[in-house]
């Protein structure tokens, strides 16, 4: 377990925010962190969406279930947060 910095772009949202998060989290719990500075702040809630998370500039989620240090992002790299229909 070790803090983890990364760079934080949530759709729709206008800033980027810098996201101190655990290498164990799992995506879902980074896109979880994530919301925790843009939803309800900048960005409205989605009911019936799901938050996924992506490598900046990528088309493909992670899967939602894998760990940071699975993912091979480096500290400080900018991920996409975006939201999926269920």
């Amino acid at each position: 377990m070790a803090l983890f910095p990364l760079v934080s772009n949530f759709q729709e949202d206008f800033v980027l925010q810098l996201l101190a998060v655990d290498s164990e989290n799992t995506m879902n719990e980074v896109a979880a962190a994530a919301a925790h500075h843009s939803v309800g702040r900048c960005v409205a809630a989605r009911p019936g969406h799901i938050m996924r998370v992506r490598r900046q500039g990528s088309e493909n989620p992670f899967p939602r279930e894998m760990k940071l240090h699975d993912t091979g992002l480096k500290p400080m790299e900018c991920i996409e947060v975006v939201w999926e229909a269920l």
